[in-house]
């Protein structure tokens, strides 16, 4: 099994920063791709970046600009980093990867758990 937990979340004022942070551990042969989602309140979740081999990078439009995704591939672990915050930004940050488990597995979905994001002045 993996476990994805993230850290870094918080209440922060608009125009503002905050760096998310996301560590996989556990059964791992091969990370695919790591990536960030959101969740507003009564809204569906929705990718907010993407890296993929830790070098391809795919960003949501809305945050393009303001929000930078990286990896350390020798620990695991994904960062974001989000600046010039927006009320709009508000909702719970979801870490996503896609995980061999062996040379032969196929690729396996893991989830963190969430970590709450609110912009407010």
């Amino acid at each position: 099994q993996v476990q994805l937990v993230e850290s870094g979340g918080g209440l922060v004022q608009p125009g503002g920063s905050l760096r998310l942070s996301c560590a996989a551990s556990g059964s791992i042969f091969s990370i695919t791709s790591m990536g960030w989602y959101r969740q507003a309140p009564g809204k569906q979740r929705e990718l907010v970046a993407l890296i993929i081999g830790g070098i391809m990078t795919n960003y949501a439009d809305s945050v393009k600009g303001r929000f930078t995704i990286s990896r350390d591939n020798a620990k695991n672990t994904v960062f974001l980093q989000m600046n010039s915050l927006k009320p709009e930004d508000t909702a719970v940050y979801y870490c996503n990867a896609k995980i061999l488990h062996g040379p032969a597995s196929k690729l396996y979905d893991y989830w963190g758990q969430g970590t709450q994001v609110t912009v407010s002045s």
